[in-house]
């Protein structure tokens, strides 16, 4: 790519290059099926329309991140993202699902550098959290809170490991943010391994925090889906784009 400009943000004194990376990493995720209409009413700000998996049904989303080499640190992230049609599209069922766009609308972080690096570059909507964390092998789970005020804690059963070659490939993600009035699409690439998965196999307990009345109002604490989990996790993130 000669002759074109390298992207740079100063973040704290640190001049960040573009695109960031994120060496190593591991996150917990689970898939919540919820009603599409409350889904959409608490993303409506977006102007983006939630993906119907099937009819009046769409897919939730939430994760914990743990950071271990990057280049925005070490930190904890705990994420809600909802699944959405890319702008300009209006499909829905199973194969519109396949080819929807996570729309990121919590993302709590536990390090300062993170949290201003996150907003400024991608608008994305990072908070300061506490995030306790609890790994017995087993039995993954974690709490997080702001302040004194429970956001959600959650609890993971093993999966079973996935076959390899289902994440050999790199993956190109679609995803959506929303700062300052203006909706941002973020060029997000994945290299996974590790990877293992279940249906249901978690525990959502929520606290009296705003977030939590959010995934209440979504019908959650429920049954998940599906959950799993993936040990190693390489990342880049170029400059988003504002649509």
């Amino acid at each position: 790519m000669s002759g074109m400009s390298v992207s740079q943000h100063t973040i704290a004194g640190t001049v960040l290059t573009m695109p960031v990376r994120v060496r190593k990493a591991d996150v917990h995720t689970a898939m919540f099926s919820v009603s599409a209409d409350a889904a959409q009413r608490m993303i409506d700000y977006s102007g983006l329309e939630v993906c119907q998996y099937r009819p009046g049904k769409a897919v939730v989303n939430l994760m914990l991140a743990r950071y271990f080499d990057g280049d925005l640190g070490q930190y904890h992230e705990f994420g809600t993202a909802v699944m959405v049609n890319p702008r300009g599209s209006h499909g829905h069922g199973l194969k519109a699902f396949g080819r929807a766009a996570a729309f990121i609308h919590h993302l709590p972080v536990d390090q300062d550098f993170t949290l201003e690096a996150g907003q400024k570059i991608w608008g994305f909507p990072k908070i300061m959290a506490d995030f306790t964390v609890r790994d017995a092998g087993t039995l993954f789970g974690f709490d997080v809170r702001e302040g004194d005020e429970l956001i959600a804690s959650m609890d993971f059963a093993r999966g079973l490991p996935a076959p390899a070659r289902l994440t050999a490939k790199p993956r190109t993600l679609q995803a959506y943010t929303f700062a300052d009035g203006t909706t941002r699409e973020v060029p997000w690439e994945m290299r996974v391994s590790g990877l293992r998965g279940r249906p249901g196999g978690v525990t959502l307990r929520l606290g009296s925090h705003r977030y939590a009345d959010e995934l209440r109002s979504l019908g959650l604490p429920k049954k998940a889906m599906f959950s799993g989990s993936v040990a190693n996790v390489e990342m880049t993130f170029g400059d988003a784009v504002q649509i």
